[in-house]
């Protein structure tokens, strides 16, 4: 009647309670008719008394835990170790009062341990261990005998017993095992996502330090090559047209040092609080206006619908980023017009960009946005990689797929900052 939680040693050891607290009812039950009816079935003459006392004591005590597992937020090795003390107590007493060691039920001590094994640090599972052998030795020698008139009866309640033992004993490994196992799988996956994250989080603050290297480098030529154009545009040897084309140079220039500000900022000028919320459908047409002026001869037609209330985000730089590299590579695969769409509900907002090329390729669907890819006509490079990073960040992800009308499609799922702090975070 122990605990049977399957947590590891380090882990929060709150579920497993709940779950013990369940498992020790049912064995109550059965414990309780057990000890009823051994009397009339068995013909065994049972100290019911005592034993329905500890019974009821071990039920008042797990109707205790399951108060308190609804209160407590979590429980530690230590509390848990107390209650497998607990259950090894009542177990000792009911085989005292039933024949001691003669019980073929007295494997049934081995429970506590090896829900021990399977919980708790090595230093406790130690001691319980230790105080189920001492509980096992008392009871071969300090017992109250059963009275059983008929040795061949003896025998035949005594092979049943050993085949109930069996039955539990068997029942309980297999779900230990099958519990561990699943267990040992989840948290493999749990750390190879981890390590794979982590991975990818060292080539973003890698080519972030990069970034803010070139950033730094590329000031000065940018600097000289604006002095130069403005010299160029007072001499008056040049005719209107290459006025204007220096005009546009000048302009080209202008946008670049505005690309360095902004990587500038993306490495921590500005910080996460400063950022004020803003209108999504604002901010996206501001990002969508920016990134023509860069991209010219490119062309995207918002569409903007949702539910309720307009949504509001967070305008992180890097967020940006990841949407101008996701209109780069639209812009690349098709030279057609792309459709950016944007919508929410109650609890998050949509962005999809879509465009009319080829669609993305097979291994861009399966590793796009975990590790980099050699950059091609249609995208799908480095910048899937620092859009996926900068969509996670945020508390949002990003899913690519082909739609069956044609093209690719990038959608990207963002937490609305208006939800986020009417729920106060």
């Amino acid at each position: 009647m122990s605990a049977f939680a399957t947590a590891g040693p380090g882990e929060n050891l709150y579920p497993a309670q709940r779950r013990s607290v369940l498992l020790r009812w049912w064995l109550l039950l059965a414990a309780t008719i057990a000890v009823l009816s051994a009397p009339t079935v068995l013909g065994l003459a049972l100290p019911l008394p005592p034993m329905l006392a500890v019974l009821g004591a071990l039920a008042g005590f797990n109707a205790w835990l399951q108060w308190r597992a609804s209160e407590a937020a979590s429980v530690p090795p230590g509390e848990l170790f107390g209650q497998l003390c607990v259950d090894l107590a009542a177990l000792a007493v009911l085989l005292y009062l039933s024949g001691g060691g003669a019980n073929p039920l007295i494997s049934l001590l081995l429970v506590p341990v090896a829900v021990a094994a399977l919980s708790l640090p090595g230093r406790l599972t130690a001691v319980v261990t230790i105080l189920a052998i001492l509980a096992y030795s008392l009871l071969t020698w300090l017992y109250l005998p059963l009275s059983v008139g008929d040795a061949e009866r003896a025998a035949s309640l005594h092979l049943a017993g050993m085949w109930l033992t069996f039955v539990v004993s068997a029942t309980m490994i297999a779900w230990f095992v099958a519990r561990m196992t699943a267990s040992i799988r989840d948290r493999d996956h749990r750390l190879a996502a981890a390590r794979e994250q982590a991975l990818r989080d060292e080539r973003v603050v890698a080519l972030g330090a990069l970034a803010a290297g070139a950033a730094h480098e590329l000031g000065t030529p940018l600097a000289t090559i604006a002095v130069l154009v403005g010299e160029l545009e007072r001499d008056p040897s040049f005719d209107a047209d290459v006025r204007a084309d220096l005009a546009l140079v000048r302009e080209q220039v202008a946008l670049c040092k505005g690309i360095i500000s902004g990587m500038a900022e993306r490495g921590g000028v500005v910080r996460a609080e400063d950022i004020q919320a803003q209108d999504a459908a604002d901010w996206l047409r501001g990002v969508v206006t920016r990134w023509q002026a860069m991209r010219p001869r490119a062309s995207a037609a918002i569409h903007v619908a949702g539910s309720g209330t307009a949504a509001r985000l967070v305008p992180d730089p890097a967020l940006e980023q990841a949407l101008a590299s996701l209109l780069n590579n639209a812009a690349d695969a098709d030279d057609g017009e792309i459709r950016v769409e944007l919508g929410w509900d109650s609890g998050w907002i949509m962005l999809a960009v879509r465009d009319r090329g080829a669609g993305y390729g097979t291994e861009v669907l399966r590793r796009g946005g975990r590790e980099a890819l050699p950059a091609s006509r249609g995208g799908a490079g480095i910048g899937l990689l620092l859009a996926f990073s900068a969509v996670e960040r945020g508390g949002g992800r990003i899913e690519l797929d082909n739609p069956p009308e044609g093209g690719a499609r990038a959608r990207i799922q963002l937490p609305r900052a208006d939800t986020q702090e009417a729920a106060g975070t």
